[in-house]
């Protein structure tokens, strides 16, 4: 039984297995690309990975221990010479495994390995210029000034701060003036708050004050003015009369010797009267 077994036998024997990933890590290197089925191609990964990660460090001790497991001059040279080049800065995972299909005699499942740094159309080259990003500035802030570089095509941005004139004091000023925004108090407020006021309020002022104020101090007001009134105005009258219409000595004895002839005369014929009859 091979319980926790992890090792994928692909129905082989040891040494068959090991000549069979001799041949397909030869055919990887040369080609950089072949097709087989999904279980080859996963233990594959796992044999040539070790191999190329070896490459990096290229001493005669290296070489003899790659070539100990390819058993081909060919695919050692060009594993040290090209392919080491390439992987240089990818620490692992120096190939990929794509699933194609399926095989139309026994149905078995086809995958493609391939060198990951040599497919052109899935790798990423960044240009130059790519690296230098473009900043935009707005009106009035900063300014960016690039300066060439001699040894490096990656311009070096350097931020330049403009001082602030009076124009620009103004226009800001006036900018800010514009934002402000003057909120009107609009008819919901007048509605909300109109019964509340009209309706508790009034009341209690009319009710509570109107008995005590209008009755009572009105009241108090006729009784206690009336009278001053009223002397004020017969105080005046006479003085005014007095002053306005002054009396003539000479037309009073006048009118008063007048009565007393009357008087007298009156006086007389009613004794004269007396005395016929």
């Amino acid at each position: 039984m091979r319980h926790g077994d992890k090792v994928n036998n692909l129905s082989r024997t040891h040494s068959h297995r090991v000549a069979l990933f001799k041949n397909m890590a030869s055919a990887l290197i040369t080609h950089k690309r072949i097709n087989t089925t999904l279980a080859k191609a996963k233990a594959l990964k796992s044999f040539i990975e070790p191999l190329i990660t070896k490459s990096k460090l290229n001493t005669t001790h290296s070489r003899r221990i790659v070539f100990s497991y390819l058993q081909n001059k060919e695919a050692v040279t060009e594993l040290f010479d090209v392919i080491s080049a390439k992987v240089a800065n990818r620490p692992g995972g120096y190939v990929r495994v794509i699933k194609i299909g399926f095989r139309k005699g026994d149905g078995a499942e086809i995958a493609m390995i391939e060198l990951v740094d040599f497919n052109e159309l899935y790798s990423v080259t960044k240009s130059p210029t790519s690296d230098a990003a473009k900043q935009r500035t707005r009106r009035g802030g900063k300014k960016i000034v690039t300066t060439g570089a001699t040894d490096a095509m990656v311009s070096e941005p350097v931020i330049i701060m403009d001082e602030p004139t009076s124009d620009d004091v103004v226009l800001a000023d006036q900018e800010i003036s514009d934002d402000i925004v003057v909120f009107e108090e609009t008819p919901e407020a007048v509605v909300e708050e109109t019964p509340e006021a009209m309706v508790e309020e009034t009341p209690e002022a009319v009710v509570e004050e109107t008995p005590e104020a209008t009755v009572e101090e009105v009241a108090e007001a006729v009784i206690e003015e009336t009278p001053e009134v009223a002397e004020i105005i017969a105080e005046e009258e006479p003085v005014a009369v007095i002053h306005e219409e002054p009396a003539d000595d000479s037309a009073v004895t006048e009118e008063v010797a007048e009565n007393d002839e009357e008087a007298t005369e009156e006086e007389e014929s009613s004794e004269g009267d007396k005395t016929e009859a």
